[in-house]
Formats: structure tokens, sequence, C-alpha cells
């Protein structure tokens, strides 16, 4: 007799594998909405004088914006360059194997 351990694996691993890119792609356009918020705020700050120096804001200087810049730049190319290597050929070839693993382990009775 077949536990329902194993479905719910089964079950989780597609929801792993086919959710996985539009979590990736929510959370590139979370980063890019605030990255830039953030890029106007220190574009006001340092070319238009405007004062913002409370807490948050104050701290918002060049450093800051080049290593932020360097994240959202290696985020964008990490997402899109895993899509090139793991392109739609290797995403059937992945769920084919699991559907067949899947189909292996089910029990007749």
């Amino acid at each position: 007799m077949e536990t329902n351990c194993n479905n719910d694996q089964g079950k989780f691993e597609f929801e792993k594998i086919f959710s996985k890119k539009s979590v990736q792609f929510r959370s590139l356009y979370v980063h890019t909405f605030i990255y830039t918020i953030g890029l106007t705020i220190y574009l006001l700050k340092e070319c238009y004088g405007v004062s913002l120096n409370f807490f948050p804001l104050q701290y918002l200087n060049s450093v800051v914006m080049v290593i932020w810049t360097s994240v959202f730049l290696v985020s964008v190319i990490d997402l899109f360059a895993s899509y090139k290597i793991f392109d739609e050929e290797w995403e059937e070839q992945k769920m084919k194997s699991l559907l067949d693993k899947k189909v292996k382990k089910q029990k007749w009775e």
C-alpha cells in the first residue's frame, strides 16, 4: 500500500519546479520597483539637492547605490542566464522523468 507521503513528495517536486519561474520573476519585479524608487530618491538628493535627511534616506549615498546596482544587475543576469541554460526542453525532460518516477512508484492492488 502506497503511503500518502509519496504523493505529497511528488506534488511538492512538481510545485517546486513549475512555480520557480513565477516566484523568481515576481521577486525581480519587486526588486526592480524598489530599486527604481531608491534610484529616484538618490537622483533627487544628488542632482537636485533635495534635502532628504531623515533616517533611512540619509544613508543613501554613492557607495550604497553602486553596491545596490551591482546586486541588481547580477540578479537580472542570473535570472536570464539560468533560463538560457534551463530552457523549455530541460523542463520537459525533468517533468517527464518525474512522471516516470511517479508511475513506477504507483502500486496497483
